[in-house]
């Protein structure tokens, strides 16, 4: 095809405004690229002022709640149960009763018991007694051949082995006769402590055994009982006819990492928060770590997670908790009062001995030795090397990306080959069409 010099020339125009176009993109993504390239590499700089005061150093545990005052309460005798004098929620004092199971077989064992020692008493005042012995000596005959009367001696004769069969008989009978009350009594179940009624295992009618005295006793002896002792327990492990639950010297058991468990001590401070009230935060101690572990879990072969228990006292008001109740526990395994300190961002290096970089008020900076003392969580106690009011370089961000642009190139022009040929196929095609339009 022929092109006319008037259409040549709108061609040679067209072509020449694509070349300037493009040109001028370039120039103004390079531009931007080389400004915003600059502004981002540069470092923000984040400083800290050194400050006093304390330092606490931290580990975590979680774990339940627990009392030693929690008991499980048992029929001594066993039986067929004739009352339940006690509901769920109900608020009870020690001694007061929980139940009761029939009489007739215990009483009876005593009425035996009973009879066996009157028995056992006759028998030892009698071998006591001894046995009498009745001896006559005959007359003798004087001189003139007359006989004197027969002479008759009685003496007492005591079998000592006797005696001693009838001591141990005795001592036999008076046990039975104390077993035989006690297991009376026990048909009586009393609170050992003073509690809220947790749960009741039965009913009147039912049949249930007794612990025979094997379980412990109440302070009355009328009830075997089973508690969490050293508050390692929780109400959910107590097992018993009635439970009953004491926030009485409420205690936490938690599970601490083998590493952290190695840094809690005894008597250390600590804070329980419970998980369902995350802002009621209680005071506690620790009373002791065991030195066992109590249990490992792991994901993978090879992996596993040993953890240590440490039972801590709850020192304040535990009135409205409830045992079982799920908590996290945060000890305190280093603290330094009127410190000076600084975010653990501030520096650089382990150990005792670290770096800092300090801030001057003309933007100077200057790299010193710091002596640290207590590492906190958030900040680090230093004992030398920095001094009260003075800044520290924190550690620097920069804002990813060479030119400002998410991406890191100009927009329509980067993404790969998509980007760059739509801008190039802008362009040229609307030249193409310019000149095929003329063509035609």
């Amino acid at each position: 095809m022929k092109v006319l010099p008037r259409r040549r020339a709108a061609v040679l125009v067209n072509s020449a405004l694509v070349v300037a176009l493009a040109a001028g993109g370039a120039v103004a993504y390079t531009t931007v690229g080389s400004d915003s390239g600059v502004a981002a590499s540069k470092p923000q700089t984040r400083t800290a002022t050194v400050t006093k005061g304390t330092v606490l150093a931290t580990v975590s545990g979680s774990g339940t709640l627990s009392s030693p005052s929690d008991a499980g309460q048992d029929f001594v005798t066993g039986g067929k149960v004739t009352a339940v004098k006690v509901a769920v929620g109900d608020v009870v004092k020690k001694g007061d009763v929980l139940a009761t199971v029939a009489t007739t077989d215990a009483q009876q064992q005593v009425d035996a018991a009973q009879r066996a020692l009157t028995t056992a008493n006759a028998n030892l005042t009698k071998a006591e007694a001894g046995q009498k012995v009745t001896t006559t000596t005959p007359g003798k005959t004087d001189e003139r051949g007359q006989q004197s009367q027969p002479t008759t001696t009685t003496t007492t004769t005591v079998d000592d082995a006797q005696v001693a069969q009838a001591e141990q008989q005795v001592e036999t009978a008076q046990t039975q006769l104390t077993n035989a009350k006690a297991a009376l009594v026990g048909t009586t179940l009393t609170a050992s402590t003073d509690g809220t009624v947790a749960s009741v295992a039965g009913k009147v009618g039912d049949t249930v055994s007794g612990t025979g005295g094997s379980g412990g006793s109440s302070g009355s002896g009328s009830s075997g009982t089973k508690s969490t002792g050293t508050g390692t327990s929780t109400s959910s492990s107590l097992s018993g006819f009635v439970v009953l639950t004491n926030p009485a010297g409420m205690r936490v058991t938690a599970n601490f990492s083998e590493l952290d468990s190695l840094k809690v001590r005894k008597d250390a401070a600590a804070t329980v928060t419970l998980n369902a009230q995350s802002d009621t935060k209680l005071n506690a101690k620790v009373l002791s770590v065991s030195s066992l572990p109590n249990g490992s879990s792991g994901t993978g072969q090879g992996s596993s997670a040993v953890q240590y228990a440490a039972v801590l006292e709850i020192t304040g008001d535990t009135s409205k908790l409830r045992t079982g109740l799920s908590a996290t526990i945060s000890v305190v395994t280093g603290e330094a009062q009127n410190a000076l300190s600084v975010p653990s961002a501030a520096l650089s290096g382990t150990g005792s001995s670290r770096t800092a970089t300090v801030v001057k008020d003309d933007g100077s900076t200057e790299r010193v030795q710091v002596t640290v003392g207590v590492e906190g969580d958030s900040t680090v106690q230093v004992t030398e090397g920095l001094t009260e009011g003075e800044k520290v370089q924190l550690v620097s961000t920069t804002v990813s990306g060479g030119n400002g642009f998410p991406s890191g190139q100009f927009p329509g022009l980067g993404g790969g080959g998509g980007g760059g040929g739509g801008a190039a196929g802008g362009f040229g095609g609307g030249t193409r069409n310019g000149g095929t339009g003329g063509g035609r």
